[in-house]
């Protein structure tokens, strides 16, 4: 499985998020705790994403 980093990282490297997927499902990690992963399919990432978002305009 190939893991990519986020654009927001940076270019220092680091703590960053990354993201792989599998035929199901897209999974989400840290780099700091590679075997923690958050996996959910495309439409629940999705709704995660506008949640994070209408939060953090309140």
């Amino acid at each position: 499985m190939q893991w990519q980093k986020s654009s927001f990282s940076g270019v220092e490297g680091g703590n960053c998020v990354e993201v792989a997927h599998t035929e199901a499902h897209l999974l989400l990690r840290e780099s700091d705790t590679p075997t923690d992963v958050l996996a959910l399919p495309p439409l629940g990432l999705a709704c995660l994403i506008r949640h994070i978002k209408a939060e953090q305009q309140r």
